[in-house]
């Protein structure tokens, strides 16, 4: 968990600097808007599969899973909380999948509120576009 949380931040932070450099989310345009959204989604989801994999890698150094594949399907749908249940943790491990399930529900919070307040920059900088082009 903490493994994530790690990964999290220094990818958000990341984020954060590769976005201070950009006005105000382009100044309202957009396709380039869009474009940067786009960019910042995947990084975030990229930030999430890289978390996916270590716990799969954790699940498969501790033999909980039969092999890599099955320890990155079952950490993915664990750390989405889809959780089909076709591969279930040894019984000793079953709360680690707990653990998992509420690591992924947080990072996927965490993500929202980031990705919520890039676009909320957006839709300030549109806001003031338009307060400046009503005024006289």
């Amino acid at each position: 968990m903490a493994a994530c949380v790690a990964v999290h931040a220094v990818g958000l932070t990341l984020a954060l600097r590769w976005l201070k450099g950009k006005p105000a989310l382009l100044d309202g345009k957009f396709l380039p808007a869009t474009w940067m959204l786009i960019r910042v989604a995947g990084w975030t989801l990229l930030l999430h599969l890289v978390e996916i994999s270590l716990w799969a890698f954790a699940y498969n150094w501790k033999n909980c899973m039969p092999d890599l594949d099955s320890a990155f399907y079952f950490s993915a749908v664990t750390y989405t909380t889809t959780g089909y249940g076709d591969l279930v943790l040894p019984p000793a491990w079953r709360m680690l999948g707990a653990v998992e399930a509420l690591t992924g529900i947080l990072m996927c919070g965490w993500s929202t509120a980031f990705f919520f307040a890039v676009v909320s920059r957006r839709g300030a900088s549109l806001s003031k576009q338009t307060e400046t082009a009503i005024q006289p």
